[in-house]
């Protein structure tokens, strides 16, 4: 990302907070734009620009009464219309071509002993990111903007691997999610540390369609367990994939969006732009 692309992230970011903030207020373009200090066509064009759709449109994406009623539709439908939105347009779910394949005992325990790992920085629209990968798939994608932070969480993952600097076809793969037709993407594969329970959770997600949102109770309900929503909310926060592995599309019951390991604002921009590519 360009540092002009960070500086209009930043300020997309900052007009999403302020709106999310104020959305009861209804506050117009003119009062978003002054506030990131933007004249209100250019505001506009940027966000149309970034989100596919107008500020007004987003804020209704972003709103509490959307989030309920997405809420409503998913429970009616327990599922069952998950693959609705068609395989061979730009709207295609990307859960339906990322496996999940879980570590050997041996690397879980030793703390990836065996493994050598590849990591690259990369661009995002929702900013900076890492993303890792074995000779299998990738172990890690995380949102971060402090690089050196960010190779440090990756290592204390995996504390006993090597690590070599380098982008490798599993990444440029999983990374071009963000810019490509998702109909021509090739399967996604992921190589992920996790106990049964974590991995029985991190597969559900994957069931939760693009633009559609879920709640930590339906996903007990969805893996058998309707008594470990607790446990479950646990196994989601500790998700080692950002946005691969939709994390982000489970909130409150009560329609709140709740908490996010890589920022709640940037959990209401996720959620907001994939609802502006399924309804724009």
């Amino acid at each position: 990302m360009s540092t002009q692309n960070q500086i209009d992230y930043e300020r997309i970011a900052k007009a999403i907070d302020y709106i999310r903030s104020n959305f009861k207020l209804q506050p117009s373009l003119e009062e978003v734009a002054e506030k990131i200090h933007l004249s209100p066509a250019h505001f506009q064009k940027m966000f149309s620009d970034w989100a596919g759709t107008s500020p007004k449109k987003f804020l209704q994406f972003i709103s509490l009464e959307h989030a309920k009623s997405l809420l409503k539709e998913e429970k009616a439908s327990l599922f069952d219309t998950a693959y609705e939105t068609g395989l061979s347009s730009t709207s295609r779910l990307h859960d339906l071509f990322v496996k999940i394949e879980g570590m050997s005992p041996a690397e879980y325990k030793n703390g990836g002993k065996s493994l050598n790992i590849n990591y690259s920085f990369s661009e995002s629209p929702f900013g900076k990111v890492i993303a890792a990968s074995t000779e299998k798939g990738i172990c890690y994608m995380a949102f971060e903007t402090d690089l050196h932070k960010a190779l440090g969480d990756l290592q204390a993952k995996f504390p006993n691997a090597s690590f070599f600097e380098r982008k490798d076809d599993f990444q440029n793969n999983a990374l071009s999610i963000f810019s490509k037709d998702w109909s021509e993407l090739n399967t996604i594969k992921l190589h992920l540390k996790g106990t049964d329970f974590q991995l029985k959770v991190w597969e559900s997600l994957l069931t939760i369609p693009m633009g559609k949102l879920s709640t930590y109770g339906n996903m007990a309900d969805k893996i058998g367990n309707p008594n470990a929503s607790r446990a479950v909310g646990t196994a989601i926060g500790s998700n080692p994939v950002a946005f691969l592995i939709p994390c982000h599309r489970v909130i409150q019951s009560t329609g709140k969006i709740g908490g996010y390991m890589w920022g709640s604002e940037r959990k209401q921009l996720i959620i907001g732009w994939e609802s502006s590519k399924m309804y724009s």
